[in-house]
């Protein structure tokens, strides 16, 4: 269930494991590829490409990082993420992650049924749904949940779950703009009036963030500039700007993500604040999981238990980095903490070690 990267991917592994499956998305194809949603990809999340055959367009467009810069006190500090680790991340977008997974499905003939209705799910093994004004029913060994926070399938089984949860209170107002970004890295700035970041998607598009009301409505465009300004102590570099939003900001997490024969994955069963830029990793990570133990009941029966080891740390470290870049009280106190975390992040050689290796990525776990 679901055409997402989570969705998509688990097809692509099972494909090549000469397993059977059906994809099902509600959405059109075409807002499937054109969401913008997360752009870092770790370094495992960029070997399971390879491992699948689809890292040619990532390692050709990619924009590969070596580094990210901590910014606070009107000063940059670089975090040197492949000098510390070996490692690094590349600026692709999910949509063109989706692209490419959707072209191999595509190519390989296999089902994959957009603008799905009427879907209702039974964990025994049983989907029933609605397709070119046809009902249909599927009956599965395993159903994957894929289908994000919103889907069917984790209320299907809401009364065997817990759920832990935390909802900060703030939010992000992102930008995409026409112009060549600030930085040739990321930057995560700390400031006494909110965090902002500076990303990117491409040489030519830009991707900021701006902390802000969890339900505020999106500035005009001359305000969020000179905020971004404000808050990185420098002029950033501008331009058109042709999209922006509001994303509220939580934790989540669900235990456990399995029952009989329903699995969940990726944003189906946890939630983590974008500050780490770890939800679409973990996604990748959970369905590599899955994948691998399929066919294998012991590995099935403890796919929770696994998957939950690394979900925990990735939550971890997403809190971690929220609660000390961002402005969560106006207590003074919490505020010259937050500062001395910083220097001390910046400072120590084993506190830049610990982030870089968390902002890289935890090796995925497969049975």
């Amino acid at each position: 269930m679901g055409g997402g990267p989570a969705g998509l991917m688990l097809g692509r592994l099972l494909e090549l494991r000469g397993i059977d499956s059906v994809i099902l998305e509600a959405r059109d194809r075409e807002y499937v590829q054109q969401r913008v949603r997360a752009g870092v990809l770790e370094q495992a999340t960029m070997d399971l490409m390879d491992e699948v055959g689809l890292g040619e367009r990532m390692h050709a467009e990619g924009l590969v990082h070596e580094g990210v810069e901590l910014r606070f006190d009107g000063e940059g500090h670089r975090i040197a993420l492949t000098e510390l680790t070996g490692r690094a991340i590349t600026i692709y977008g999910q949509q063109e992650v989706v692209k490419d997974l959707i072209e191999a499905r595509e190519a390989s003939d296999l089902p994959l049924h957009f603008e799905v209705s009427d879907v209702s799910v039974d964990p025994a093994g049983t989907v029933r749904y609605t397709h070119d004004g046809e009902s249909h029913i599927l009956e599965a060994d395993l159903i994957a949940g894929c289908d994000g926070f919103h889907g069917v399938c984790r209320p299907t089984i809401a009364d065997v779950l817990t759920v832990y949860e935390r909802e900060y209170p703030f939010g992000w107002m992102g930008i995409l703009a026409e112009c060549a970004p600030s930085s040739e890295e990321l930057i995560y700035a700390h400031h006494e009036r909110g965090f902002a970041l500076a990303s990117m998607r491409s040489h030519e598009i830009t991707r900021m963030y701006l902390q802000c009301a969890p339900d505020a409505q999106p500035w005009e465009d001359e305000a969020i500039w000179d905020e971004l300004d404000r808050r990185f102590g420098m002029s950033v570099n501008r331009g058109p700007v042709f999209e922006k939003g509001v994303t509220p900001m939580r934790s989540f997490v669900v235990e456990p993500m399995q029952h009989e024969r329903l699995f969940l994955a990726g944003d189906a069963a946890h939630i983590v604040p974008p500050t780490g830029a770890k939800g679409l990793n973990t996604a990748m990570a959970d369905v590599a999981l899955l994948a691998s133990s399929i066919g294998d009941e012991a590995a099935l029966n403890a796919y929770t238990e696994r998957a939950l080891e690394r979900v925990w740390r990735v939550q971890h470290f997403s809190w971690w980095m929220t609660s000390m870049l961002h402005r969560m009280s106006d207590d003074p106190f919490e505020t010259q903490i937050q500062r001395s975390q910083l220097r001390y992040t910046v400072t120590s050689e084993a506190q830049a070690t610990a982030l870089a290796f968390s902002y890289v990525g935890l090796p995925f776990i497969t049975a």
